[in-house]
């Protein structure tokens, strides 16, 4: 009971909320890009070799972030964001998920392989309701080796990273581009990166100063509309000057089963957050697309697998398809992502820690 009253005592992060309009910040540049990228456990792979083509077919091999103003990313996708905005080459970061992905995600026991498909899911599940799947410390120990003693402050592009507390609160880590944003510029990107990726049921939950948090894709997966929003809320832009790059993970195909139908219950529904999260990203591009035009809006995914769909943590799978994928959708999209990297953008000014004009 202590313990529970100690928690509850805890300043909510939204007790800070600011209650009138936000200022709006002039804007004096060419337009506005956002690069938004979903989450997807290790199939996150799509993303980033996406944008290690485009290194190496637009921009020289100069690092895909400097394309964009505001980089966006949910779990896996807010991994790629922090290495983006951190100035990391696309590159190696793909380097990172294809050296260390099986690491992170191990794959199933010799044994579990002389059982069907089916059955070891199913058995995967039933064990998942009692414990989380994974022990985090390799993608701890693997990010700590690329940001370092980095903090969300040092990126030189804004950030907009989703995740929710214990609090079952949302959360947006963001960095110090407007007067507003205090709270975040002194965090640690391993810790956002960690609180960002906390998975349920993949990995426990992730404590970051004083509080617990867990996976931004339960509540935003594909994180379109929060960089969008923020955009537009901090900056005078007209909403038509914005371009957008969405960049999914292949979402899974998702129907009602005879089961779901007639019976219903837990089981049926045990699939139930795939389809969540595939009907938040279609909600959120349709807004987006309704505020900027679909014109000015590229979304950039592989199919929806209706069979057979290749689960968060299929490092094997992911590693031997995706990039095939990846240059068929570059290939696909040459055009629009020509003209979506044509010119780097000017790192922005920050109002508070190490890059601010006060530093």
């Amino acid at each position: 009971m202590a313990e529970e009253n100690q928690s509850d005592s805890r300043t909510r992060r939204s007790s800070g909320t600011q209650l009138d309009r936000r200022e709006q910040l002039p804007w004096t540049l060419d337009g506005l890009k956002i690069l938004s990228i979903d989450g997807g456990g290790i199939r996150g792979i799509l993303p980033a070799a996406v944008l290690t083509l485009c290194e190496q077919r637009f921009t020289g091999g100069r690092p895909a972030g400097e394309y964009f103003d505001y980089i966006a990313g949910t779990s896996t996708g807010g991994i790629i964001a922090l290495g983006l905005a951190s100035g990391m080459p696309a590159s190696a970061i793909l380097k990172l998920y294809m050296d260390h992905g099986a690491a992170i995600f191990p794959p199933p026991a010799q044994l579990d392989w002389l059982i069907s498909k089916s059955v070891r899911k199913a058995w995967r599940f039933v064990r998942g309701l009692l414990h989380y799947r994974y022990d985090r410390e390799e993608l701890a120990r693997q990010l700590a080796a690329v940001f370092q003693d980095r903090v969300i402050g040092d990126a030189d592009r804004r950030l907009v990273i989703p995740s929710f507390d214990e609090f079952n609160e949302v959360t947006l880590f963001k960095t110090p581009h407007h007067q507003a944003y205090k709270l975040d510029w002194s965090l640690g990107m391993v810790a956002v990166a960690l609180s960002t990726s906390a998975a349920p049921t993949f990995f426990s939950t992730y404590k970051n100063g004083d509080r617990q948090f867990a996976d931004g894709g339960v509540w935003a997966n594909n994180p379109i509309m929060t960089a969008l929003v923020d955009a537009m809320a901090c900056y005078a832009i007209d909403r038509h000057q914005i371009d957008i790059l969405s960049l999914g993970c292949v979402e899974s195909e998702f129907a009602f089963t005879k089961g779901q139908i007639a019976k219903g219950g837990v089981w049926h529904w045990r699939e139930i957050i795939s389809a969540a999260m595939r009907l938040q990203s279609q909600n959120a591009l349709g807004q987006a697309g309704l505020l900027v035009g679909r014109d000015r809006l590229l979304r950039v995914d592989g199919a929806p697998m209706k069979s057979n769909p290749i689960d968060l943590d299929d490092y094997t799978r992911s590693a031997a398809e995706l990039p095939a994928i990846a240059a068929s959708l570059v290939k696909q999209h040459e055009e629009r992502l020509a003209a979506l990297f044509a010119a780097p953008r000017p790192p922005y000014k920050a109002v508070y820690g190490p890059r601010s004009q006060d530093a």
